[in-house]
């Protein structure tokens, strides 16, 4: 059984080489876990979700991309005494790119490796790296969530799926993604200039980032339901006043005289499987998020509510324009000149928005069972040193707290730098005050 890639898995595709798109979720444990089991469930997955089994092939000859499904499954857990930290491990694993192959030859790779670290102080690390084009942000999720139930000794929630899924193209509801051939032209031009008027971060090294990093942003329960209230108060969405505080933080890292206007803009990706014909659930594995680019204006002194509202609306009043299918062909198109023309984007670092957000964040609470498999923290993120923002936000809501996975390009960005950071979105966010 084979399938050819559909037009955003070929994005995705001609992504992960360069280094955006290794998707990596891991979760930290208390108790070692039983290695032959464990591949025994991983196995298990793979046969519920065949796309996770599957192969990514590559020909050369005519450029195009295919899944070719591998039964029995045959992964093999790759195992590792490691000195390093589980967010060491984390970044580790998201640097480490087995999709990044330059031969022209025929080449068949897994979608999906395994690994399980023995870390310092009795714990042990389970990580599951995965190609984007087959495993978005929901899908990942997901697949953490029934690894974590099949390690407690049950199925429940476990989805069992047929075939290697269908790309999102072809689940688009008829006529929600027609656009006129002009109106086409004229988006694709408008998309070109603006970015060349987008402000960045500044860049503490010059030239093709090499890595992704990780840092945290955490919010104890008090002050997350503080932030939650507010933005039920002004009608947004959480990924408002994470985009509202990041480009606050962001004016407020430069010295810019007051009243100085930049243009920031904001990458916002879409769950689409409620949207689509047929309907998936979250559990259907594979990459059906689409994204909206917007830009916004910022000059310093912003209120936060205000403008979380600003950005709220744009994503709304595009959204209902079906602009998150329309231009779907548009943004894949331009993510791929990118990457075969870093020279397009600023200073040649494939920076193509300031921060990128998801519409909906994941929700998690500890349960009986993270109990008993002695499951102490979980991260979900994918990496971004090739064509992709400065900051991604990789956002959870983990027991009434707030969770972000935040990953940037290094050396393009340093580590104290974002830091900061995210240490002064946190601090616009924890002080904001309830609107009224």
């Amino acid at each position: 059984m084979s399938r050819p890639v559909g037009g955003t898995e070929h994005s995705w595709c001609r992504a992960v080489p360069g280094g955006t798109g290794v998707t990596v979720s891991a979760i930290l444990l208390s108790k070692p876990p039983n290695l032959p089991h464990l591949q025994s469930l991983i196995h298990q997955l793979q046969s519920h979700h065949p796309i996770l089994r599957s192969k990514l092939r590559f020909n050369p000859t005519t450029n195009t991309y295919s899944f070719s499904d591998s039964t029995p499954p045959t992964l093999q857990i790759h195992t590792s005494d490691h000195t390093h930290s589980f967010y060491q491990t984390l970044e580790q694993e998201m640097n480490t790119n087995p999709w990044n192959n330059n031969n022209q030859e025929i080449t068949e790779t897994d979608v999906m490796f395994a690994s399980l670290y023995n870390l310092p102080n009795e714990q042990w690390a389970v990580v599951l790296r995965l190609h984007t084009a087959v495993c978005d942000r929901v899908a990942a999720a997901g697949l953490m969530r029934e690894l974590v139930g099949l390690m407690g000794g049950g199925e429940m929630g476990v989805v069992k799926e047929e075939g290697l899924g269908v790309a999102i193209e072809d689940c688009v509801p008829a006529g929600k993604a027609n656009k006129p051939f002009w109106a086409r032209g004229a988006d694709m031009i408008g998309y070109s200039v603006n970015a060349f008027r987008f402000s960045n971060l500044e860049f503490a090294e010059m030239g093709l980032p090499d890595s992704t990093r990780f840092v945290r942003l955490k919010i104890g329960v008090d002050e997350t339901d503080k932030i939650l209230n507010g933005c039920k108060a002004k009608g947004v969405k959480l990924f408002g006043a994470l985009a509202a505080a990041g480009f606050i933080a962001a004016r407020a890292s430069k010295s810019l005289p007051d009243e100085k206007w930049e243009k920031y803009s904001l990458a916002t990706l879409i769950d689409c499987r409620s949207e689509l014909d047929p309907v998936l659930s979250d559990h259907h594995v594979g990459f059906y998020h689409s994204a909206i680019l917007n830009s916004h204006d910022i000059k310093g002194g912003e209120d936060l509510w205000d403008l979380a509202q600003k950005i709220y609306t744009s994503l709304t009043t595009a959204k209902s324009k079906n602009k998150h299918f329309t231009d779907m062909a548009d943004l894949n198109f331009l993510m791929c000149k990118a990457i075969e023309n870093p020279g397009l984007t600023p200073s040649s670092s494939l920076r193509t928005s300031l921060i990128s957000v998801f519409e909906e964040p994941v929700t998690e609470n500890a349960n009986q069972i993270h109990k008993e498999i002695g499951l102490l923290d979980y991260v979900g993120c994918a990496s971004v040193h090739g064509v992709s923002p400065s900051l991604a936000i990789f956002d959870s809501i983990r027991d009434g707290e707030l969770d972000c996975a935040c990953v940037y390009p290094s050396p393009t960005h340093s580590r104290e730098q974002m830091q900061d950071l995210v240490d002064h979105m946190k601090k616009i966010l924890v002080e904001c005050s309830v609107p009224q």
